[in-house]
This record gives structure tokens, sequence and C-alpha cells, in this order.
């Protein structure tokens, strides 16, 4: 299967008009649809000016028509994990368009359904040096970054995925993903490896474990995945079922725990194949870890690699935009077999106070002291005087000895574990204890999450309930105009209001968060007292223990209504308009 992906318009348009191409929900949808809304596209972008735009559309199918439909109209399309405000005012300088589920005032691009202006176009191949894609990085050690993709890049990984796990898979494993096509990973894996393929593709992202469950025991499949999910999935019945029908199962997006790999395999029967990589370098090595097997991995054929001063990884391969090699932030080992160890990121050496500090090796202190399940740290240097801040997600021990001491002992507790990695000066001034780590759509902790924690001394107080529970997160105001106000906030893990909603997979029930809303509305706005009616309330994605999401506000006093959204890196979760009777 060499150059699939510089093909596949042509090989969609000659495959069999009913063949089945994915689901969306129950919905068996077929090659001739997704062909034709490929054309929809192309023939609204042909008519516009300007060659660059960003895409952001949740159904994957239909991500999957735009996407080559703009390739097809030679332009070039920019992705982002989500459409907040903040990531649509930073594309507006960058792009000429928006295209598919952006908000209103972007303007965005609508293809519209069975027009036929494309019906008379033929599909013609890609070329392999168009630059068709630019991606962004995570963010996970600070501001994300653009990163141009040609096809030819694209095209090389698909072609090695297929020829490492294609025998494996079948070609007729349906693809089920947690994770989003918004990203480097998630657009290989859950969209054009499995067209190219020929494998039919889930159109939507799995929220619940017991619909993941179901799905995956509907028919031979494959699950796309990142440690996030997969570090939590709880036992159930259903497991069972999808094992019989489950291929394989893929991991990427982060280090995946030893543990959670082995629970992961005894849960699902597959052992978890793990892709290291980033958005610059696409697929870089896997590996696919049992209790007998070590922790190495092994590049990818077309994947060359070295180490360089300190330990550095280094990596030459098609998936680079040339022919150089590119030194990485991560450090490694290699082993007697010709593969690699990680060993901790280069790019964690900070200065502070003229002294040379080492996070990981920080971190590592911290993890190793019975009272801390995980602990990240980073620089801050949002005051006049830089500084460590910790951020901890306590042990159940951990969770005594606060309750107990209090945070400052605490506090002290844990610097103490610190001195042999680095003098007094240096450690730690900053501690936030988290019930768990923030998470974007790719599974990932950002450094921009992680700040934005910081502000908790100023934010509003968190309410508890008479055991202590809390009933509020601790909110943050992130933008503010004259009639609207836009905040974030992280879910607390032990929410009261997760008790019974649902037991095994607890989401935030739908009424907290219109109580919350109005609550913050109050706070901010003049509204009067009486409530009269809600309208156009939906809730299209849950929102669970640990999440972080933003909360736009907007007020209208004219109308006496507070239109609210919930909002985060996987999308829009709920929506709606609360209104009042006038004052």
């Amino acid at each position: 299967m060499r150059d699939a992906l510089l093909r596949l318009p042509m090989s969609l348009a000659a495959r069999p008009a009913d063949a089945v191409v994915g689901w969306r929900g129950a919905q068996a949808l077929s090659c001739a649809l997704l062909v034709e809304r490929v054309q929809d596209w192309r023939a609204a972008l042909a008519a516009q000016t300007g060659r660059h735009f960003a895409l952001y559309i949740e159904d994957s199918l239909e991500f999957a028509a735009a996407l080559l439909g703009a390739w097809q109209a030679g332009k070039t399309v920019w992705l982002t994990a989500d459409a907040l405000p903040a990531s649509c005012a930073a594309l507006r300088a960058r792009v000429d368009g928006f295209l598919g589920e952006f908000p209103a005032d972007c303007a965005p691009l609508e293809a519209q359904r069975g027009s036929g202006a494309g019906a008379g176009l033929a599909m013609h191949a890609l070329e392999a040096s168009f630059d068709a894609l630019v991606v962004h990085t995570s963010g996970s050690t600070g501001a994300p970054q653009a990163i141009p993709k040609r096809l030819s890049q694209m095209s090389s990984e698909v072609d090695v995925l297929e020829s490492m796990f294609g025998d494996m898979l079948g070609a007729d494993a349906a693809v089920v993903a947690t994770v989003s096509h918004q990203h480097i990973y998630g657009l290989l894996f859950k969209v054009l490896w499995p067209l190219c393929a020929g494998r039919p593709v889930m159109a939507d992202s799995v929220a619940y474990p017991e619909e993941l469950a179901a799905l995956l025991a509907q028919r031979p499949s494959l699950l796309v995945s990142s440690p996030a999910h997969l570090k939590r999935l709880p036992e159930l019945a259903g497991w069972q079922d999808a094992r019989a029908q489950l291929r394989a199962v893929f991991s990427s997006g982060g280090p995946l725990p030893e543990e959670a790999a082995y629970a992961c395999a005894d849960l699902l029967g597959k052992a978890p194949i793990e892709v290291y990589g980033s958005s610059e370098t696409g697929g870089v090595a896997w590996r696919q870890r049992t209790r007998a097997s070590s922790a190495a991995w092994s590049a990818f054929p077309n994947v060359e690699w070295r180490l360089e001063e300190e330990g550095a990884l280094a990596v030459r391969s098609a998936h680079l935009a040339d022919d150089e090699w590119l030194q990485l932030a991560d450090r490694a080992e290699a082993t007697a077999d010709g593969r690699f160890e990680l060993r901790g990121r280069a790019d964690r050496i900070v200065k502070l106070e003229e002294k040379r500090i080492s996070l990981d090796a920080l971190e590592a202190a911290l993890r190793a002291s019975p009272l801390v399940e995980e602990a990240r740290l980073l620089l801050d240097d949002s005051a006049a005087r830089a500084c460590l801040a910790a951020f901890v997600v306590l042990s159940a021990e951990g969770r005594t000895h606060l309750q107990a001491q209090g945070k400052l002992a605490l506090n002290r507790a844990l610097r103490s574990l610190l001195t042999a990695n680095a003098e007094a000066v240096a450690l730690p001034r900053r501690w936030r204890y988290l019930e768990q780590f923030p998470v974007n759509a790719q599974g990932k902790t950002t450094h921009a999450a992680l700040a934005a924690l910081l502000a908790e001394p100023g934010a509003a107080p968190v309410a508890s309930g008479a055991d202590g529970r809390p009933t509020e997160p601790v909110w943050s105001e992130t933008g503010r105009g004259e009639t609207s106000v836009t905040l974030s906030l992280t879910v607390p893990e032990d929410l009261l209001y997760f008790d019974g909603h649902f037991p095994g997979s607890p989401i935030l029930p739908g009424v907290v968060q219109l109580d919350w809303a109005i609550a913050r509305g109050r706070h901010y706005f003049d509204m009067p007292p009486v409530f009269r009616d809600i309208a156009m309330l939906k809730f299209q994605q849950v929102i669970t223990p640990g999440a972080t999401v933003e909360l736009e506000l907007a007020w209208d006093s004219a109308k006496s209504s507070l239109q609210f959204k919930y909002l985060s890196q996987a999308g829009q979760h709920a929506s709606g308009r609360v209104i009042f009777a006038a004052a």
C-alpha cells in the first residue's frame, strides 16, 4: 500500500457506491455519500479566495470530507484542538477563513448538502510536495507551535502503519476512538490510515466506558486511545464481549504508566501498542509491553535514530520536513538489542538563582514519597521573582496528612524531600494540591492549563457540603467585557454532586452546570431575581471528574437573558439561554 494517501480521493471514488465507509451512531454511511460530501466541500472552497483555512468539525467522517475537499481545491488546512475564543483569535491573523463548527463571529463556511456543484468534477491524485496541513504542538512545555506538513510526510506514516499492523487488523476492523482527529495522532490513526486501508470509521468519539465496551463488542474493532483514557478504564461486564472482537489497542499522546499497560491488557485481552512521537516528528517508535518484556522502544522501519551529546535523542525520517537530523527534547539510552529507552526530557533543565535544576529529578523525588501519587513542576515567571511551582496529586496517605497537619506543614514535608536534588533557594515556593491533573483532548496536561491554576489565590472560594467535600470548582477569570465573561474551572474529582451520577462512571449533572452558570452570572451581572424559562438547552459532551473547562457567559439586559457555554479542548460540552422576568 504505497502512496495510498496520495491516491485516496481517487480510490474512494472508485469503490462500490454502497460500500460502508463508517457509522454515525447506528446509521451505516456509504462511500458514495462520503464522496458526495467531498465534492460539496471542494466546490464550496473552490469559490473562495485565499489558500489557508482553519478546520474544526467533531464528526470524523464529515471532517474527512471537508479535509479531502479542501485538498482537492488546493487549500492548506490548519487544525486546531478547539474552537475557543483564544484559539480563534490566534488563527484569525494566519488563515483566510474558517470551516465547520467555529463561532458565528468567525463566519465559518459550510458546504451545502446535495448542492451537486462538484458532481461533474473528477477526483485527482494529490501531489506529494503539496503543503497540505498545519498542526499545532500540544503545549505541554510551553505555548503551542504551528508545524507545517507536506502530504509526503503523512503519506509515509500511513504506509508504514499499514505495512506493520495491517495484517494483524484485517480489512474489516472498525476504528473506535476516544481521541479527537483534530491533532496529528488522531488524524492519522482515526481518519487517514483507516480510509486509505478501507477500514470503516466510527464518526463520533466515545465518552462513556459502557458505550465503548458496547461498540467494541459489535464487530471486529481496533481501539485508538490515549493514556488519559486507558489508565482509567473501570472493570465492566461488557469487556468480556469486547475482548472477543478487539484486534488491537493503540495509545499515544504521552507515557502510559507501566501498571496501566498491564491492567489494560488484563481488561481488554490486548496489550496496548504504544506509539512514541510528536507533532513535529510524526511517529518515531513503538512498543507493546507485557510483564515479560522490557520498556524499550523499537524505531519504525523508515526512522533512523542516534544519541547525541548528553544522551539527547535525534531522528531522521521521511516523516520530517527535510533529510536532516532533528534533535529532540528527550534523552535516551541505547539497549543491547538495538532499541532505546527514554530517560526524561533534556528541555526540563531550568536555571533559577544561577542554579541548574532538573525538573524531572525533582518530580521523581516527589513521586517516591508515599504521600504523593503524581507530581509536575514548572517555572513560574509571572511575578517579579521567578520561582518553581509544584502541582501534586496526593495519595490516600497524603490526603490524610493534609487534613491532619494542614497545607503549610505538608509543603514543608515535601520540600524536605527535595533537598538532595536542589539547594534551598531553588526549591518550589508555590504548591497546588489537585484531585487530578487537567488534560486536553490529546490526553496531555499542558503548561497553560497548569499555569492557569496558579491564579487560584485570587479566585472565588470553593464551596463545600456538610461533609467538607466541594460543591463548586475554583473559578479563574480568563477574559471579561462589559456584558461578557470567560471563566476557567477544574472540576474537583471528589465533587459532592458526583454521588450516584453515575456509579463507576461519574459525570457532572446538567442541573449543576446550569446552577453554576446562573450563580456566576449573578456574581458578574445585575440580573433580575425571578427565573422565567430556559431556551436552546443542549448537552453535547459529558464533563468528567478532574476535567478543565471554560464557561462563557453573555448577559443581554434588553432581553433579560443569560447565554452560557461550557467548552474545552474536546469541543463544546453544554450551552443554553436562561431567561429571567424583566425587572
